[in-house]
This record gives structure tokens, sequence and C-alpha cells, in this order.
């Protein structure tokens, strides 16, 4: 009895509105996915491993004159100085870097490789929630001896492309650098300790040596008890870093940023914006396909209303009047969920390899948010599309009842 009921409603079904419907929510939800998908491929390379949304922090100093070194000017900050920092609408949250105030000399040796070497050298540390590695091993104890250290990318990239090719001595990775201790000494407040230093990562937003808080603020109290730790840098969470309000601060307090911090977290506010300026595109050509089928399937019941009103005179229930529609439906957005998905993965293929030749440490993400996101669309469009038929149906289905 469906395949009579399918056959009497389809007569008047038109090819070009479901083809344009069909073309229309298929090029919407292409763009829509493939935007999801290509910035979560494209983000690590601004953020270099960070959170899926990378906060975007600064790193401020104060500027160093050549009459303020001449008259022993501090260019440390005061408790102050970083209360009105941190009031200051465009931050989120202030973070000191603490210098150690005892001697540091470390001693780093592979015998194998024939590679021995020993400096002086210099820790700080800052609140765990600033550094951008991976935290498992990042705590101290002071029973282990044993102290574990974060040290910034480019140096290993300094002794590699520079110090060893320069010396033809073997280039280090990061896997190996992870197994190699250091033997660190520790001079101060009449104590001499030796610690051994283990590496745990490699650090691309803070270009310092650095160790936990909490072995800092121990070994501070333990070497130099009678010295107060007060911090040259400050690293700053900011809300937009192309707000000009940093800006105008930082020159009025004679601050100023190391490295290209504001133009990294530009670069990534930029790629947020042109990424939500393409999905709002997509997402608009899939409100005009759905519109289109809503269009569609309204003149369509409109040419089956007399068919409609006799099948629901019969006995037929609204609900099995309206199966026929929901199946199509359904359908259309299955076939499109189906290419849309297919058509990124096609695309993405493109792009990931010209990604991997430029950034060949970097990892590829999954295809989980283009099928997370393209799901809840299909979810979201087919539940409106029933809803919307299911309201024709029964509108048609009263009016019936009412004349009766």
């Amino acid at each position: 009895m469906n395949r009579l009921v399918w056959k009497l409603l389809r007569q008047h079904i038109s090819i070009g509105q479901l083809s344009g419907f069909f073309l229309a929510n298929l090029f919407g939800m292409m763009i829509v996915l493939l935007s999801v998908q290509f910035y979560r491929d494209v983000l690590p390379i601004f953020t270099e491993g960070d959170s899926f949304m990378k906060k975007d922090y600064i790193i401020a100093t104060k500027k160093i004159s050549t009459l303020g070194s001449f008259a022993g000017k501090s260019n440390t900050f005061t408790n102050d100085e970083i209360k009105e920092l941190k009031s200051q609408p465009f931050t989120k949250s202030v973070g000191g870097f603490t210098p150690s105030l005892f001697k540091v000399s470390a001693g780093l040796g592979m015998q194998e490789a024939g590679i021995h070497l020993s400096t002086e050298m210099f820790f700080e540390a800052v609140p765990d929630e600033y550094v951008d590695v991976s935290l498992e091993k990042w705590h101290f104890d002071e029973n282990t001896h044993s102290i574990p250290i974060i040290i910034p990318r480019n140096y290993l990239n300094l002794y590699n492309f520079g110090f060893a090719q320069s010396r033809s001595l073997p280039k280090l990775s990061e896997g190996l650098m992870s197994l190699v201790q250091m033997d660190i000494m520790m001079r101060g407040n009449g104590r001499v300790e030796q610690y051994k230093g283990n590496i745990v990562g490699f650090s691309n937003r803070l270009n310092t040596i650095l160790v936990p808080q909490s072995f800092m603020d121990w070994a501070n109290k333990s070497f130099a008890p009678d010295q107060e730790a007060q911090p040259s840098r400050l690293i700053v969470e900011v809300n937009n870093p192309t707000d000009t309000k940093i800006t105008d601060y930082f020159q009025k307090h004679n601050y100023e940023t190391e490295g290209d911090n504001l133009d990294a977290g530009k670069t990534t506010y930029f790629l947020r914006l042109i990424t939500g300026i393409v999905l709002g595109v997509g997402l608009f050509i899939s409100i005009l396909s759905f519109y289109i089928l809503m269009l569609s399937i309204f003149l369509l019941l409109q040419k089956n209303t007399v068919k409609l009103e006799n099948l629901l005179l019969l006995g037929y229930s609204p609900t099995r009047v309206a199966l026929p529609y929901y199946i199509l439906t359904a359908g259309l957005n299955v076939l499109v969920l189906f290419l849309a998905i297919g058509s990124v993965m096609w695309i993405r293929s493109y792009y990931t390899d010209v990604i991997q030749a430029l950034f060949p440490q970097l990892e590829t993400g999954s295809l989980l948010p283009c099928i997370i996101i393209g799901c809840i669309l299909f979810l979201a469009v087919s539940l409106l599309n029933i809803l919307t038929i299911r309201k024709k149906i029964m509108s048609i289905w009263k009016g019936h009842v009412h004349q009766s």
C-alpha cells in the first residue's frame, strides 16, 4: 500500500527544484565542513602544538636605556606595576618569570659521540599554566635530586645547524635529548649541591631555561634566603592581540615585547576571523538550500492537496501520508552528507601534502571535527525538514476535519 501512496504522491515532484536544493545544500555543507577541517589542520602551524583554541600570550619587558644602565636603574617589575597590568581591559592573566638567585653551572656529555659541554647558566620559572609542553613529568621531588628542565626549541636548532654542523658532530633529535642527563651544580649561601637535570620538553613560547616553579621557590629559599626574586619579564595572556590598547599601554609605560608574540597572535586571530567568515558563507548557503527544499516541498504538497485529502479521508494517518516526503528529504540529506565528507577528504589530501612538505614535524589531525559537524548539520536540517512537512500535512488534515 505504501508503494501506491508513493506512486500517487511523486507525480508532481520537480526534478529541477530538488536538484537545486541538492546542489546548494551540498555546496553549503562542503564549505562548512572544509572550513572546520582546514582550520583544525592549519591551526597547529601557528600554535605549535598548543591547545585547539590557542591562548594569546605576550612576553613583556622593560626597555633598557643607556642612561638607566649607568644609573643602575632596575628593570624589574614591582607588585604595583603587575597589579596595574592585570587590571587592564585587554589582559586575562599575568604571570612573572622567577629568576634564580644562585649560581648554576651545567655539564652535558655523551662519550659515545665525543661530546662534552660545560657552561655557566641560569634558571627561570613561570606558573605551570603558562607552560606550553606536557606537564606529565613537570614536578620536582627534593629526595630524587633530579630537576625537570624545559629548553627553547631554537637552542636545539642552534646546536644542530650551527655548532654541530660546523664541527662535523652528530645532530641531536628531541627524542635523543630527552634521554640525556645534565650534571647541575648549584652554589649559594655557603652550600654546593649537585643534581641531575632531565630535559622533559622543548618550548616555542618561552625563550628561557625553564624549571618548575616549586623547584625555583625551594632553591631560592635554600641558596639565597636573604634575597627576593623580582621578575624582569612578565608573560601576559591577552584577549585580542590586535587590540591597539596593548600597543598604546606598552608605549606609555616604556614596555617592550619579545620576539613576534603580537605578530603570531595577530596571525592566529586573522585565521579565526577568515575561517569564521567562510563558515558564515557556508551556513548561509545551507540555509538558502533549506528554503529551496521547503519551497519545493510546499509546491509539491500544494499540487497534491486533493490527493492528500482523499488519502486522509480513506483513513490514512497524517504520519503515514507524510512518510514518503520524510524519506525523500532524509535520503537527499544523507547523500549530501556523504558526498560533502568525501569531497573534503579529497581536497584535504592535496593541501595536507603541501603542509607536510613545508612543516615535516607537524602531525596531521583526524577527520573527526568534519564528521561531527557534518552529522550535527544533517540531524538539524533533517529535523527541520520533518517538522515543517509534518506541520503542513497537519494543517491539511485539520482543514479537512473542519470542513467535514
